[in-house]
């Protein structure tokens, strides 16, 4: 069984220990004491050193706790050690776990919101709540309420319950016999094994990120203390640098792109207008100088330097004209796409199909467009062949 140290002294950061058992030819270590946080609850485990080599994961093993290390120790059971902990990130966690657990409170107290599930991450923190009609434009009346809790710095303490006596729970604990509480000074009290910071001036600033809906509830996403800091210190600085290169204020910002997407949305549309047209002048230029086969039927061939999709609007201008058969190719990629007319009777994605898998390719769609590939660029012949489409007719390379 491990002592877990850090229950009763979440700032301890240094520690001796005996070890109990060693496994894993060395980089699996338990301890009969530990200040090391293992994963659990949803907050992320401790890093730091255990005898000087580091820690990269912490299990919690039932009653034990195992460090898992970098390589190996290189000491016998019984020996002791000293542990350190990187209480930077120690403290990071300190900040996001009590945050999240006044934030909870106040959703739960103000709000009638309960949480129902909460995820710590190495860069943010998200609580989702149950809340199924949530605006948008609540989360900064709840930022401005939290960082007000927040400031009154209110004690934070932690207490072991007999779960059979243990009352006024924000959320009844399943558990049997003796409890961990943490008490926010009338603000909250929840059974929870993670760290915690002593007085709620300790969180810093909570900053409330986003919020969306999730299988029914509300997911609100949050950052804590040094972290909420940085991150807006972030956001700040990629909102000016994008303000920048439109020569204008970041308060303008928001404007200046609603400006810009419209212009590219309109931009697009007359894009494609133009582009049609010209498919259609040249549809018409190709289709007049194709002689008919016997069948009547004029068969195309479009050379295309790009994806063969690309070409598609030419290929249905084409084929729009009658008794039209078409063939984008891309001779590097080995790609292909065929249209025909209906008035031809040509099933271009079976026809197609049935060309293709004779020379290993894939490929196949409906009968009046397909598309598919050769696993040889070299064969494109063949397919074409199959085709029909190697006898001479005019070709235009796009």
């Amino acid at each position: 069984m491990t002592d877990r140290l850090y229950y009763t002294d979440a700032r301890l950061d240094r520690f001796t220990a005996v070890v109990l058992d060693i496994t894993d030819e060395g980089r699996r270590v338990v301890l009969d004491r530990t200040a090391f946080y293992p994963t659990s609850g949803g907050q992320p485990h401790d890093l730091g050193t255990l005898g000087g080599i580091a820690v990269v994961n912490v299990i919690d093993d039932d009653e034990r706790i195992a460090h898992l290390l970098a390589e190996p120790i290189g000491v016998p059971g019984g020996s002791m050690l000293v542990g350190q902990i990187d209480m930077v990130r120690r403290f990071d966690h300190m900040q996001q776990h009590t945050g999240q657990h006044l934030l909870s409170a106040m959703l739960t107290d103000e709000f009638g919101w309960p949480t129902v599930s909460v995820h710590f991450g190495d860069d943010t923190n998200t609580v989702d709540v149950a809340c199924e009609d949530f605006d948008a434009t609540t989360l900064a009346a709840i930022e401005r309420r939290a960082n007000a809790l927040i400031v009154q710095n209110r004690r934070v303490t932690v207490s072991f319950e007999d779960a059979a006596e243990a009352t006024g729970l924000r959320k009844p604990s399943d558990r049997d016999g003796e409890l961990r509480i943490v008490t926010i000074d009338g603000i909250d009290r929840s059974a929870c094994g993670g760290t915690h910071v002593d007085h709620t001036g300790e969180i810093g600033a909570l900053l409330l990120r986003r919020a969306e809906k999730t299988k029914g509830n509300t997911r609100i996403e949050f950052v804590c203390g040094h972290r909420a800091v940085s991150r807006a210190r972030l956001d700040a600085e990629l909102l000016t640098k994008a303000a920048r290169t439109l020569s204008a204020a970041p308060h303008d910002l928001p404007g200046l792109v609603e400006q810009q997407q419209q212009r590219l949305t309109e931009g697009e549309r007359e894009r494609k207008r133009l582009a049609a047209e010209l498919a259609r002048h040249e549809a018409a230029a190709l289709w007049t100088a194709c002689i008919p086969d016997s069948d009547g039927v004029r068969r195309i061939v479009v050379s295309a330097a790009g994806a063969v999709k690309e070409s598609e609007p030419l290929a249905q201008q084409l084929v729009a004209l009658g008794f039209c058969a078409v063939v984008v190719t891309n001779a590097a990629a080995g790609a292909l796409l065929m249209a025909t007319a209906q008035d031809t009777g040509i099933d271009a994605g079976q026809t197609l199909r049935t060309a293709l898998q004779a020379v290993g390719g894939r490929g196949g769609g409906s009968p009046r467009l397909a598309q598919g590939a050769v696993p040889d660029p070299s064969q494109l012949h063949v397919v074409l062949e199959s085709l029909g489409f190697l006898t001479p007719h005019p070709e235009r390379s796009a």
